[in-house]
C-alpha cells in the first residue's frame, strides 16, 4: 500500500508547466528513485511533494491525507523531510547548530535523534564545533541529510545526494543512503548518477520531457534494452 501517492501531477514554475500527467508511489520504507535526462522534470517533480512548485492539476496524498498545494512547512509537519541538491546546509553556523535546525518545529532539540544522526554519520560527531561552511562537499551533504533526519521523517527527499562528489566519495554516500533505508525511512531519490542508483533501489521512475516513461523495479530497467540504450549509456 502506497505511502505517498502522487497522480495526474501537472506542476512548474509561474506559468511555465515543467510535469504534465506524472504518476508516482512510495510504499512505507520502499528506496525509490527518479531518473531521465537533464530537463526531464526529476527535480520538478520531487520539489513538487514538498510544495516548492506551482500546482496546476492532479493529486498528491500521503498517508492518505491530500497534501497537493500545502507549503512546506506544512508537509514537514505531515512527516517528510526534503534535501536539496544546493545551498543545502547553513555555512555560518557549527554541525550541531545545524542539525539542531532541523528540530525547529519542537519545543527543544531531541536529544536522542541528535544521538542517532551521530551514530549515522560519525564523522559529524568529530566535527560538531566546525563550521559547516569550511567541511568538504560530502561531509557538508552528510551534514544537510543529518538535518532533515532530526525530525524522524517517515520518507525522506534527496535531490542529487552525490552531485559534486569526487568519484571516490560517491560509494560512500550511496551507503548512507542505503542505510538510511535499512534503519526504516522510505526514500524518494532523484539522480544523476543513474546506474548506480537503480542498482541500489527497490523500484525506478524514469522522466523523460516531464512525463512518466518507464516504472519497474530497479533490477529491471538495468537490464531493459531500451533504457540503457537511451538513458544508461549502453
Amino acid at each position: 500500500m502506497s505511502m505517498l501517492d502522487v497522480s495526474g501531477l501537472d506542476a512548474g514554475y509561474g506559468d511555465l508547466q515543467i510535469l504534465s500527467d506524472v504518476d508516482l508511489e512510495v510504499a512505507k520504507e520502499e528506496y525509490v528513485v527518479i531518473v531521465g535526462p537533464n530537463g526531464a522534470g526529476k527535480s520538478t517533480a520531487m520539489k513538487s511533494v514538498f510544495g516548492l512548485t506551482t500546482y496546476m492539476g492532479g493529486l498528491i496524498e500521503f498517508r492518505d491525507e491530500e497534501i497537493t498545494g500545502r507549503t512546506p512547512d506544512e508537509i514537514i509537519h505531515q512527516g517528510i523531510g526534503y534535501v536539496p541538491q544546493n545551498d543545502n546546509v547553513f555555512p555560518s553556523l557549527t554541525v550541531e547548530e545545524n542539525l539542531e535546525m532541523g528540530a525547529y518545529i519542537l519545543d527543544e532539540v531531541p536529544e536522542a535523534a541528535l544521538e542517532s544522526v551521530y551514530d549515522q554519520f560519525p564523522i559529524l560527531r568529530e566535527r560538531k564545533d566546525q563550521k559547516a561552511g569550511s567541511m568538504s562537499g560530502g561531509q557538508q551533504q552528510m551534514v544537510a541529510m543529518g538535518r532533515a533526519l532530526m525530525l524522524d521523517p517517515d520518507l525522506l527527499l534527496l535531490d542529487e545526494p552525490s552531485a559534486g562528489l569526487a568519484p571516490d566519495l560517491v560509494d560512500e554516500m550511496f551507503d548512507h543512503v542505503d542505510a538510511i533505508n535499512d534503519n526504516g525511512t522510505a526514500l524518494l531519490v532523484v539522480e544523476q548518477n543513474a546506474k548506480e542508483a537503480l542498482r541500489r533501489c527497490d523500484r525506478g521512475y524514469v522522466l523523460v520531457q516531464g512525463q512518466n516513461r518507464y516504472v519497474d523495479s530497479g533490477d529491471a530497467l538495468l537490464n531493459d534494452e531500451e533504457v540503457r540504450q537511451q538513458f544508461l549509456g549502453g
